[in-house]
């Protein structure tokens, strides 16, 4: 009779940790479909990593289109700031593919990332374009793969655009932030950000600068060119020496 009652008790306890498991692969699909955004430790790394993914265009003040990929703002700003709180979280690990988008939108990513008191790693992919500029250099140390690609350009209007001398002002102070903000956070000086945003031999639609890998990192816009097992490894490196800083 007790054995009987021994086997029904494991088999119940099986069960709720199963559920349990379960339960918790289905939060964290949803996390990563809802924000792009996923707890790396989760009990089993000596490092408590959060990851955050920027891909697609990012979304502003208006919804890009429903067959669109996009990275909302509203949900990446309330993880970066839930991650700077957090105790569990260490370190955090941002991934970059995306064409660029709403510059507000980017720029308030970028200057949420480069405020963190967390260590950083940025590791762009496929491509990190237009504001996707800042946000890869927003980090404490950023990668990019051989073959990931930045492209470099002025900062432009969709829309209706007022032909006055006030329109040429604003759009000039808006790229003079990200031509800042871009400087003060890499290598690469403004005016030699200036002078690739308005390259007109490489581009056919467009002025500005393709940069692959290895001409990025030359350039000093990107630390160095890497992978997902480099970034993590420079990740640890700067968890560990915040933890010995105490």
């Amino acid at each position: 009779m007790e054995n009987r009652q021994s086997a029904a008790e494991n088999r119940q306890r099986d069960e709720a940790v199963s559920a349990d498991r379960q339960k918790q692969r289905n939060d964290e699909n949803e996390e990563i479909r809802e924000t792009g955004s996923l707890d790396l430790g989760a009990g089993k790394s000596r490092f408590g990593i959060q990851l955050l993914t920027i891909i697609g265009e990012i979304e502003g003040h208006e919804a890009v289109s429903g067959n669109t990929k996009a990275t909302k703002y509203e949900h990446l700003l309330p993880k970066l700031a839930q991650a700077e709180e957090d105790d569990e979280t260490e370190g955090i690990l941002i991934l970059l593919n995306t064409l660029g988008g709403d510059v507000e939108a980017g720029l308030a990513i970028a200057e949420m990332i480069a405020s963190l008191s967390k260590p950083t790693v940025s590791l762009v992919l496929g491509g990190s374009h237009s504001i996707g500029g800042p946000l890869a250099v927003s980090a404490d140390y950023s990668f990019i793969v051989p073959t990931g690609t930045m492209i470099v350009h002025p900062v432009r209007s969709t829309g209706m655009f007022i032909g006055v001398i006030q329109s040429y002002r604003n759009m000039e102070k808006t790229q003079d932030r990200i031509a800042r903000f871009i400087a003060s956070h890499s290598r690469i000086t403004q005016d030699r950000l200036l002078e690739l945003m308005l390259d007109s031999t490489q581009l056919v639609k467009d002025v500005g600068t393709m940069l692959e890998g290895e001409e990025a990192v030359r350039e000093g816009l990107i630390d160095e060119v890497g992978g997902i097992s480099q970034a993590l490894a420079k990740l640890h490196e700067l968890i560990r020496e915040k933890r010995e800083r105490g």
